[in-house]
């Protein structure tokens, strides 16, 4: 229990203050923080949590993520589910509670008709610059991949441990710079469905693309990593 109540928080606290920073800070007039402001942000709320309560539970925060270590032989088959519950209601309350927020301002309305409402994902005319489906399923497959790649060698037992989150957080900070403009960045499921839920339409019917190429990208990276680059040595 205290492994899913660690991946309930590190999931909450990814959502928040992610999906919080572009909701509320990255168009503030003036000072807005930006597409770079919220990418950071998102990195930050991995780094930080990969430190409170990575060794809890492993730092996954993200069901492509559990499936990624479970492809690589780091993680069990049977703990999938519960990790991925736990994700998933993490990032719903983290929702909630931004909805919460947002709808304390006079004038602010969830527009399910537009790219990037209330900080969901998207193509086609959902994309916050108008890429096609083909277009973000290869985004989301090739940047989860590498984002596993990334977790994957940072904390392999070879590796030094102590910068791993360092490493994560800056790769999800890289990711989100390269990705927000063609579908306002997922890598995570979770946090995909959260933002969806919300917003209903069709941010909520296309949501399944948000699942299915990060678990794609991921598990493909975990067979990648645990048959061409792992050091055979440890297994």
């Amino acid at each position: 229990m205290k492994k899913l109540f660690a991946e309930f928080f590190g999931t909450y606290w990814l959502v928040f203050g992610g999906c919080g920073s572009a909701l509320f800070a990255a168009g503030f007039p003036t000072l807005g923080i930006g597409f770079a402001g919220v990418a950071l942000a998102f990195g930050l709320t991995v780094l930080t949590m990969a430190y409170a309560v990575g060794h809890i539970s492993g730092g996954h925060f993200n069901p492509a993520v559990s499936f990624g270590l479970w492809a690589g032989g780091r993680f069990p088959a049977k703990d999938l589910l519960p990790y991925i519950i736990s994700q998933c209601i993490g990032a719903l309350a983290a929702a909630g509670t931004l909805f919460i927020i947002w709808s304390g301002k006079a004038g602010n309305v969830i527009d399910n008709t537009k790219a990037g409402a209330f900080a969901s994902n998207g193509f086609g005319a959902f994309s916050p610059d108008g890429y096609s489906l083909q277009s973000a399923f290869i985004a989301e497959f090739v940047l989860t991949l590498f984002f596993l790649l990334v977790i994957l060698g940072a904390t392999d037992k070879f590796a030094n441990g102590r910068f791993a989150g360092i490493a994560i957080g800056l790769a999800l900070t890289l990711i989100h710079l390269i990705s927000i403009p063609i579908t306002n960045t997922s890598v995570n499921p979770a946090r995909s469905l959260s933002q969806a839920i919300f917003a209903g339409g069709e941010p909520l019917s296309q949501v399944w693309l948000f699942w299915l190429a990060p678990i794609l990208g991921a598990i493909v990276a975990g067979f990648i990593y645990k048959t061409l680059l792992q050091n055979h040595a440890e297994a």
